[in-house]
């Protein structure tokens, strides 16, 4: 046998062996981390944004009441340090100038403080309070805060059509104290890796809410976001959608703008 044959006949022994060993498969954990991080990660790199939007509140009986808001997100890079949030409502007149800041954590609790204009003062939202509504919407405190990628753990549990697409369905367990919240299962296309659907189960592990994200748009052919959200709690039958105008990247954001120093200066 030629120096080639030997060669070429261990090169086939290797293939063969390797063929007979069990593939690598992940756990449903690992898998699940893997699915929420590429959602995660596909949306970073924005930097700092800024959009006004409407909160449509419906109540179990079908009428309605809306508020106006601005909001705004900085991007902070290190995913071991969250983002940072405002909500400011510019109507109706008896909430104008109400204003939400979110600094979110990762393992522990994010800091909120709530401005009330009508009181002339800051008011910290503690750990405790976070599952409560905010302003009477469907959405917690909690919500509010940015949804970072190691606040949770992951359990990857299928893959089911969504709508038109296809989407990874993962269970994921709040990592932080004082969550609202036993466990939330999201839906994430295997497309665009966005989130499509979150249901949000309560501490009695019964679910409570859906939170359906609709009307995605593509910006700088790289951010994608949801237009509409819409929050349903399944107990009550009232639901809460926030509906976003065009989003502003780059609009040159800062630390500075994200102080509870600067709400009772914000209009």
């Amino acid at each position: 046998m030629t120096q080639l044959q030997i060669f070429g006949a261990t090169v086939l022994s290797v293939v063969s062996l390797l063929g007979a060993l069990p593939a690598f498969s992940q756990t449903p954990e690992e898998k699940g981390f893997d699915v929420a991080a590429r959602s995660d990660r596909s949306d970073r790199g924005f930097g700092d944004s800024e959009a006004e939007m409407t909160m449509v509140l419906r109540n179990a009986a079908g009428q309605e009441s809306s508020r106006s808001m601005y909001f705004s997100t900085l991007e902070i890079p290190d995913e071991s340090v969250g983002d940072k949030s405002l909500v400011l409502f510019s109507t109706p007149k008896d909430i104008e100038g109400t204003a939400l800041l979110s600094h979110a954590k990762i393992l522990d609790p994010d800091d909120q403080w709530l401005y009330l204009p009508a009181l002339k003062r800051v008011k910290r939202i503690s750990s405790k309070n976070k599952s409560g509504p905010f302003v009477g919407s469907e959405f917690a405190f909690e919500d509010f805060t940015a949804s970072e990628l190691n606040k949770f753990s992951y359990k990857y549990l299928r893959e089911e059509p969504c709508g038109d697409l296809q989407c990874d369905v993962v269970e994921r367990y709040p990592r932080y104290e004082n969550s609202g919240y036993t466990k939330q299962i999201s839906w994430v296309d295997t497309t665009e890796y966005q989130i499509r659907k979150i249901e949000f189960y309560d501490r009695r592990d019964s679910l409570l809410k859906e939170l359906v994200f609709e009307d995605y748009r593509k910006y700088d052919d790289k951010f994608w976001r949801a237009h509409r959200l819409s929050m349903k709690n399944l107990q009550t039958n009232k639901s809460t959608d926030l509906v976003y105008g065009e989003y502003k990247f780059g609009v040159g954001l800062t630390d500075n703008d994200f102080v509870k120093g600067r709400l009772s200066r914000l209009r």
